[in-house]
């Protein structure tokens, strides 16, 4: 079904109390223009060469960007591949541990179990989500929508599991995985015979398939494809037409007026002045709800915030794990284990680890809590910074489960009771609370709000318009496209 049982029923109730008329063209989509999901300023766009990237002129975030590659083919011959690689890494063995004659195996399978049997079975579902769960959704999403992209027609469900894609796919950690598994051979290569099984080889050529799947995927040439209905209806269940006009003829409309679904990018002209967080309908392409913005997006990012603060004063006290050797028990922290590698002359894995774990978390808490606190305030200094700042948290936000799935790994295949034995700690748990609570953070926190409180997109009516100084208000609309256009970058 294309939108919600409620917004139909609503929409039913309207038309059956009210009597039936022509629809009066009261949507417009504009062609040829663009917002800039990181700053909100609207932005012309011509069309694009293969291999061309339109950049934002204020905060120079990507706006499109065409792909060299065969929109359809490329993406699916790397699907596919993808594919192989994921069923053939189900039924393959990591590496194998030689004690004193006594062998274990691991693969992935077995260190959420063990995390399970040990009493973390919180750490251990969220493991094998990210290391099991998702990378197989992903790639049976990714199937589909290229199946449905290349219909004439293109299904409702295939603009649905796009978003779905979008949504799920930075969940999928096969990456960062493949990292742990390196530290975690490196940890113990000092206490016995470590041996790297096929199923090595496979995460590294999953991880180089799903990237290059992202890399060649067109998402601006699937969105073409996708047929753009002729009706919509709105929050209140009113029926509008839908037509079509291009920017450079029709001219720029009132930026209060427009609207950019966050799914597909399509701009649309409501003809009057739209509210900031509320629904204002569903997109006539994709069926995705329309907001201007995220609701609630300082409030949520602030308690996210403060609750991954309260969990990673423990996360760094606590041991994340504890190594025991003949009887002899030795508790270990982040910074230890960072430490240990470095003792060990592993200084890249140690400085990797001290990165991830130690910089990345307190990199994005102390950052979006400036980036909240600017937009509650409505500065306007450093904008441009902040914003390229937030793309890179967001970016780098989920490396810090290296020490996670280190551990997930070392708990499944040392367990040799006297011998050798390695056992999770509370620690591990709060960490691990600590990298979802702040992941969740930058998805709540809408960047575009810096730029609304500083008054550099216009009056905006909502919740955050007491930030805003509307005596200093400037919008910046690029009227030749091709100062947005820059050659592809490596």
């Amino acid at each position: 079904m294309s939108d919600r049982f409620h917004t139909r029923l609503w929409r039913n109730a309207v038309m059956m109390s009210a009597q039936r008329k022509n629809p009066t063209p009261a949507l417009k989509v504009v062609e040829g223009l663009r917002e800039c999901p990181s700053c909100g300023l609207f932005q012309c766009v011509s069309y694009l060469k293969p291999g061309q990237v339109a950049a934002c002129g204020r905060c120079n975030a990507q706006l499109a960007r065409r792909r060299r590659t065969a929109p359809i083919a490329a993406p699916a011959a790397f699907c596919i591949a993808s594919a192989a690689l994921y069923l053939a890494l189900l039924i393959s063995t990591l590496m194998t541990l030689n004690v004193s004659g006594r062998e274990n195996t691991v693969s992935l399978l077995t260190g959420p179990i063990e995390l399970m049997h040990e009493g973390f079975g919180e750490v251990g579902l969220l493991v094998g989500l990210v290391t099991l769960i998702m990378p197989g959704i992903a790639i049976a999403l990714m199937g589909a929508i290229l199946v449905g992209a290349t219909r004439e027609h293109m299904p409702d469900w295939t603009p649905r599991f796009m978003r779905w894609y979008e949504a799920l796919r930075e969940w999928s950690m096969i990456e960062v995985y493949i990292l742990g598994v390196f530290v975690a051979y490196s940890k113990l290569i000092d206490l016995a015979l470590v041996s790297l099984e096929p199923g090595v080889y496979l995460i590294a050529g999953l991880m180089f398939t799903m990237a290059a799947t992202d890399s060649t995927l067109d998402e601006e040439q699937i969105w073409q494809n996708r047929d753009i209905e002729e009706e919509m209806h709105d929050a209140r269940g009113r029926r509008l037409s839908v037509e079509h006009v291009y920017v450079h003829s029709h001219g720029m409309p009132p930026v209060q007026h427009l609207l950019s679904c966050h799914a597909c990018q399509l701009v649309m002209d409501f003809g009057h002045t739209l509210p900031r967080e509320d629904v204002v309908g569903e997109c006539p392409r994709c069926q995705h709800t329309l907001r201007r913005r995220k609701p609630f997006s300082l409030s949520n990012t602030a308690a996210l915030l403060i609750a991954a603060i309260i969990f990673y004063v423990p996360a760094n006290l606590f041991p994340v794990m504890t190594y025991s050797k003949v009887g002899h028990a030795d508790a270990s922290t982040i910074v230890n284990g960072a430490i240990e590698l470095w003792q060990a002359g592993l200084i890249p894995l140690s400085l990797l680890v001290l990165f991830a774990s130690i910089t990345v978390p307190v990199l994005k808490i102390v950052s979006l809590a400036t980036m909240v606190t600017v937009t509650r305030f409505g500065w306007k200094r450093h904008l441009p910074f902040l914003t390229k700042l937030f793309r890179v948290v967001d970016i780098i936000g989920r490396w810090s489960m290296i020490d996670v799935f280190m551990i997930s790994i070392l708990v499944a295949v040392v367990h040799f009771n006297f011998l050798a034995n390695v056992t999770a700690n509370f620690g591990c748990v709060c960490f691990a609370t600590v990298v979802i609570l702040t992941i969740f953070a930058v998805h709540t926190f809408d960047p575009r709000g810096m730029w609304d409180a500083a008054g550099c997109n216009g009056p905006i009516k909502g919740p955050i318009e007491d930030a805003v100084r509307t005596g200093d208000e400037k919008i910046a609309v690029h009227s030749r496209p091709e100062q947005n256009m820059e050659p592809e970058r490596a």
